[in-house]
């Protein structure tokens, strides 16, 4: 799985750090999204996918 982040369309939502704990997080000072693990274990990909699916600003891609 890779995951590429379109860091000029993150609208600092969250919705992907609450769906993937794990594998994103948010700057502090924007809300910007950060990646925490560009190659997450197995076990998290649905995580992934999920985090991508509700990003309002479509700023997360997964390909696999």
């Amino acid at each position: 799985m890779e995951i590429s982040i379109d860091y000029d369309k993150c609208c600092a939502a969250g919705q992907c750090v609450l769906a993937a704990p794990e594998v994103f997080d948010q700057r502090d000072e924007d809300g910007v999204v950060v990646l925490l693990d560009p190659g997450p274990p197995a076990t998290e990909y649905e995580n992934v996918r999920q985090a991508a699916a509700v990003c309002p600003a479509a700023a997360i891609e997964v390909s696999e």
